[in-house]
């Protein structure tokens, strides 16, 4: 056994008993073997999210990761607020975590290990803070610690006191370069960890998953795993690309979308939440996925340097529609060059809308199609006759496309005071219609 969990160990299984042993302690006892490819991969997606903590990680694998953050102390506050950052976010990813700062890898690691969370600020006190660790913290090989322990050897103190012509005669060079490097003697260049350039992780689900909200939990874990990458990156996104994994892998897409740029992790889940209770899974869900491949640079307004601060988590009224009825239920509107009023506008994404200079006065609100009116003595009438402005606006367009019109517009007014936008054609029985209304 590697590891138990709590109510295990409550029945009295503990990490290193062999599973038979376990198992006749607990009969429905669930063993998950262990998975090194998924253990590697966990850890590189830690190593992506620790990017925002400090230019320098490194996998130190099975289960280890070494962060330089002497040039983050300042930044984040001093160690120990940087630290408590760091601890809470692995917690909101669902990690335990023990951390140690020395001025040496090796040395943060043995600390780690032993679950002696301190901090070690000058070398010359390795030797009497490490002392006191049992061999089983160095990274050697079995045989070799065995060999130590037949010598009475039991910690690291002792192997320290040993003199170091013996040591090397016995343990080899490489051990002995391993404690020189443990205790900053000489230096321990370490391979620098390169975060992707865009980030696709998935997430398999511990059991089928019918009910969309229950997704939640797990795609948080992922919205947070991507704004930390985000950090490290310097950059921002507007869209999220979610893929919710059925078997015979089949797939269902989900679209959220912000239509200022972010990294903001609150905002995100609170939009996925809006999202996942409306949707109806054809299919139960195994795995999820998340995927952000096109970012976007953060300059100083997105990151709220100048003016009023945006509070962490806040959703714009956009957005929140857009992820409630869809991204094609929420649209902006802008104005086209082009002097016929039916062509003269488009749908635009919502916050882009564009509007053109016009010297003429147009009505928001025009009619889907044109609605003729009636006359009396050959003067339109709406509830009554209409008042009509002196200045006309006539377009005569459209011949390119064969939906040309040839029309006098006026500004006309009915005697309960509303405002409307009619015309009337140049060619044939000269109708008058109404194209709109002013409010």
């Amino acid at each position: 056994m590697l590891l138990c969990n709590t109510p295990a160990h409550s029945r009295g299984i503990c990490a290193g008993m062999p599973v038979a042993a376990a198992r006749a302690l607990l009969q429905d006892l669930i063993v998950y073997p262990r998975d090194y490819a998924a253990e590697h991969k966990a850890l590189q997606s830690l190593a992506a999210w620790a990017y925002q903590f400090s230019s320098q990680v490194s996998l130190y694998p099975p289960f280890a990761l070494l962060l330089e953050v002497r040039g983050s102390l300042t930044l984040f506050g001093g160690y120990a607020a940087l630290f408590q950052r760091i601890h809470d976010g692995l917690e909101a990813l669902g990690y335990a975590s023990r951390m140690a700062d020395a001025p040496t890898p090796l040395a943060a690691y043995s600390l780690a290990c032993c679950n002696h969370e301190q901090q070690v600020t000058g070398k010359s006190r390795l030797p009497a803070v490490l002392g006191p660790l049992p061999l089983s913290v160095l990274d050697w090989d079995q045989t070799l610690l065995d060999r130590l322990h037949g010598m009475g050897v039991r910690r690291l103190a002792d192997l320290l006191r040993l003199p170091r012509d013996g040591l090397a005669r016995r343990l080899g060079a490489d051990s002995l370069l391993y404690l020189d490097r443990l205790l900053g003697r000489c230096a321990d260049p370490q391979t620098l960890y390169q975060p992707p350039r865009r980030f696709r992780h998935r997430l398999q689900l511990p059991a089928e998953v019918e009910q969309a909200g229950a997704l939640l939990f797990a795609l948080q874990r992922l919205v947070l795993e991507l704004c930390g990458w985000l950090q490290g990156q310097g950059a921002a996104i507007q869209e999220l690309d979610i893929r919710l994994w059925h078997r015979e892998q089949k797939q269902t897409r989900l679209k959220i979308g912000v239509h200022r740029k972010s990294r903001d992790a609150q905002q995100f889940i609170a939009l996925l939440r809006e999202r996942l209770e409306r949707l109806q899974l054809a299919q139960a869900v195994i795995e999820v996925e998340l995927r952000a491949d096109h970012l976007l640079a953060l300059d100083a307004q997105s990151l709220d340097m100048f003016g009023e601060k945006r509070e962490q988590g806040q959703i714009d009224l956009l957005d929140r529609l857009r992820a409630r009825l869809g991204d094609a239920a929420v649209r902006g509107l802008s104005t086209v060059a082009e002097h016929r009023p039916e062509y003269a506008w488009s749908y635009s994404e919502p916050g882009d809308s564009q509007q053109l200079a016009h010297d003429r006065q147009r009505p928001l609100w025009l009619l889907p199609v044109p609605r003729q009116l009636k006359t009396q003595d050959n003067w339109p009438c709406l509830q009554g006759r209409l008042e009509l402005r002196h200045s006309r606006e006539r377009i005569e367009s459209g011949w390119w496309d064969e939906q040309d019109i040839a029309r006098d517009y006026f500004v006309a007014r009915n005697p309960s005071g509303s405002c409307y936008w009619i015309y009337r054609e140049l060619t044939g029985d000269r109708r008058w219609f109404l194209q709109g209304i002013f409010e």
